[in-house]
């Protein structure tokens, strides 16, 4: 027997040649400790870990899915592009998020779509003493890097108070130990205090105070666009929506506002340079 320290939510965990080879909870796969777990696997774990199978929302999280659901997972531990609740289905990115509306079971879905930028917002709250901006960038960094094992040319830290935001982009065609989907997942348990970890809790501190955090929220980007019809959206996109439209608008309005008077700034030039040209010749 082993301890799978990546992964607390294992079971029959095996010591083979050095390496802990554990069952991943509620779908038996065969998974190595050496590296993360995938999100779906996790995902299903945790569904066969609750009493109801099902469970509320994280507080605060962002609602970019329909919550916690259990998925159906390929034998790599990818996410199956076709997700099913009974006799209701949609399809999803590499990171399980729905990308379509919910349809009936015989919703087709290609390809499972890949998520290439994932965007981690996370909101501190105050503190008695000022972070430096260069310091939390190496934490985030150099964690993401030795804790999930991400390669730093994934990564780009930005921060501007209260705000913390870590990107993370990957292409299809670049060659990674770890997919951004389950570092983000991973990250993201570990931010809101539900480590994966088995032990090792993720402790923020700078300058012996912690950095505690009000809000996260996860923005993801696939290769191709998501394909939600205006009727499925939610009240708050609608909003951004017609905010942009009346950008937009009002953007057009004040072009136009501005070539009118030009114009007429031009005329007037012409016009005394017109009646300069009659003095000059009377």
């Amino acid at each position: 027997a082993c301890i799978c320290e990546k992964n607390k939510r294992v079971t029959n965990c095996k010591l083979t040649n050095g390496v802990c080879r554990c069952e991943s909870v509620g779908s038996g796969v065969p998974v190595s400790c050496d590296t993360l777990t995938r999100k779906c696997l996790l995902m299903k774990a945790e569904v066969a870990g609750s009493k109801s199978g099902r469970r509320e929302k994280p507080k605060d999280a962002f609602e970019d899915t329909d919550g916690l659901y259990d998925p159906e997972c390929e034998n790599t531990g990818a996410f199956k592009a076709k997700q099913c609740n009974g006799t209701t289905c949609w399809c999803v990115n590499t990171a399980g998020v729905r990308r379509t509306d919910k349809h009936d079971a015989d919703l087709k879905c290609n390809e499972l779509v890949r998520t290439i930028w994932i965007a981690i917002e996370m909101k501190h709250a105050e503190r008695n003493t000022p972070l430096n901006p260069e310091s939390l960038k190496k934490f985030f960094r150099d964690t993401i890097a030795n804790r999930y094992l991400l390669d730093g040319r994934y990564i780009n830290i930005m921060y501007e108070e209260p705000l913390i935001t870590i990107d993370l982009k990957q292409n299809s065609s670049e060659d990674s130990l770890v997919d951004i989907a389950d570092v983000a997942y991973y990250l993201e348990k570990d931010v809101k205090g539900d480590s994966i970890f088995h032990s090792s809790r993720l402790n923020v501190s700078f300058d012996n105070e912690d950095l505690r955090f009000e809000k996260t929220v996860v923005y993801y980007l696939d290769e191709i666009p998501p394909e939600f019809s205006m009727k499925s959206l939610t009240a708050g996109v609608i909003a951004v929506i017609v905010v942009v439209v009346v950008a937009i608008v009002a953007g057009i309005v004040v072009l136009v506002l501005t070539r009118r008077r030009k114009g007429k700034y031009v005329k007037a030039e012409v016009k005394e340079m017109n009646e300069m040209h009659r003095g000059l010749n009377s």
